[in-house]
């Protein structure tokens, strides 16, 4: 019987396993919150994986500029307290793009939970 360890090594946690699907994560985010600006994305990313996921404003932000520039999402300045704050919101085709990797991903998950479930 194989034991699974959780390492909490800072090395291990720089999220080595989540750079391929971070575009996958911020598009899931997206479409369950509508729109989210830069901080929250990863705040909420790293809420959601109990402090697993810890997006750098250096992976997240040019990530978002590649997705606008493909027409994935949009964003939009609002002034909150007097502060300019650009918020994120999926396209039609961003919704399109989110389904279909979703899909994908949930079944490279299963194939993972089976492999390594034996």
């Amino acid at each position: 019987m194989h034991r699974f360890v959780r390492y909490k090594n800072p090395v291990l946690k720089k999220n080595s396993l989540y750079k391929g699907t971070l575009q996958n994560i911020i598009l899931k985010l997206l479409a369950k919150e509508v729109k989210m600006y830069g901080y929250q994305i990863t705040q909420h990313a790293k809420e959601l994986t109990r402090g697993e996921l810890e997006m750098t404003e250096g992976a997240l932000y040019p990530l978002l500029h590649k997705l606008e520039s493909e027409g994935l999402i949009i964003s939009e300045i609002r002034k909150i307290n007097g502060r300019d704050r650009k918020y994120y919101l999926l396209t039609d085709k961003g919704k399109r793009q989110q389904a279909e990797q979703e899909a994908e991903m949930r079944n490279y998950l299963f194939n993972l939970n089976t492999i390594f479930n034996r």
